[in-house]
């Protein structure tokens, strides 16, 4: 295909998927009784150990295909909009096209989360027929360290395949923060993302102990340059992150459990990755019941959480019903949490 036939191509398809993405948020302002975005996980090995995730382990199977296309038939019930699916690492799953599809299938809109150390050109090329819409890969650094492997140097070739082949939307996600020796590295992958024709988010990363810390100058000089990248994400409306820039508090009501869900490889429904064990109900068993209890359910954790996508999800009702029910979750359970929450990840 010439590149002429290509740009046209990615142009038109952009605009289909556009028009899906403002049909999800006419759907989401119309009515608060169904979920906007769930997370999925059909395997929880992964490649890679950063030191910072807690979100993985090196000896899981992948859950069968039977049971991955009855959860998202089971999400399409309840009414979803997206669905996200991770890990892990979820290019391990050996089919994974499949799930995509069946997501596609279902009317739903498809996102994926990948550390893209697996991304060939023919794996791009099934994803694309599969009906693959969003993509992000997180970049931690531009060389690897004894932190994350997540490089720019070992992954700009497969960025740039997936410059060449993706039909899908594709942002790459840097961050800023404690813990990130070379705050300059994330304005440096910010850049590469842009030249390659991708959007580009920022995270903020936690210290060691897990702890949220304002940005220092130098951090936050940064932190605003990248910012300034984000005019034409998906991932833009994460207002939220100039308080936790700052160490300071949020208010929000958080509608996860209700109009963001987070399933793990078990089946079970959880508020988000860091909160796995509540509500802790299989999805199978998910009634309407139980997401507007957790919609109007207030989460003591709420205002130090650096969860993008829950935000993102939640603005949808910010303005309408106020949550009357106390939630199990504490802010002290924030604290005392053995696998902390270290970083944004903006579609997680």
């Amino acid at each position: 295909m010439s590149d002429t036939n290509k740009t046209w191509r990615d142009r038109r398809l952009a605009v289909t998927r556009r028009m899906r993405e403002l049909a999800m948020i006419a759907k989401g302002l119309a009515s608060s009784k169904h979920p906007v975005l769930a997370h999925i996980i059909p395997m929880r090995r992964c490649n890679l150990a950063c030191t910072y995730c807690n979100e993985f382990d090196d000896v899981s199977k992948p859950v069968s295909i039977d049971v991955m296309l009855g959860r998202i038939d089971k999400l399409a019930d309840l009414g979803t909009t997206i669905v996200t699916i991770s890990g892990g690492e979820p290019l391990l799953h050996p089919e994974l096209y499949d799930i995509v599809a069946r997501v596609r299938k279902r009317g739903m809109l498809a996102g994926m989360i990948t550390n893209g150390y697996l991304l060939v050109a023919d794996r791009i090329k099934r994803l694309n027929a599969a009906g693959l819409d969003h993509m992000q890969i997180s970049i931690d650094n531009v060389n690897p360290d004894d932190v994350s492997k997540k490089s720019l140097k070992v992954l700009d070739r497969k960025l740039q395949l997936l410059g060449e082949h993706a039909d899908f939307h594709v942002n790459i996600n840097s961050v800023v923060g404690g813990g990130i020796r070379n705050p300059d590295d994330a304005l440096v992958v910010a850049r590469r993302a842009v030249e390659l024709g991708f959007t580009s988010t920022v995270g903020i990363i936690h210290d060691g102990t897990g702890q949220v810390r304002p940005l220092g100058a130098k951090e936050r000089e940064i932190y605003n340059q990248i910012k300034l990248m984000e005019k034409s994400s998906y991932s833009q409306f994460n207002g939220f992150q100039e308080a936790i820039a700052d160490g300071k508090p949020n208010a929000w009501k958080c509608r996860a459990g209700g109009r963001y869900l987070y399933i793990c490889e078990d089946g079970l429904v959880h508020y988000c990755s860091q909160r796995r064990g509540y509500p802790g109900i299989p999805l199978l068993d998910y009634t309407k019941a139980d997401l507007r209890r957790e919609y109007l359910t207030e989460k003591g954790c709420a205002p130090y959480c650096t969860v993008s996508c829950v935000h993102q999800t939640s603005l949808f009702d910010k303005w309408r019903d106020p949550q009357t029910i106390k939630s199990k979750v504490t802010e002290a359970t924030v604290h005392q949490d053995p696998h902390p929450l270290v970083q944004i990840d903006n579609q997680r």
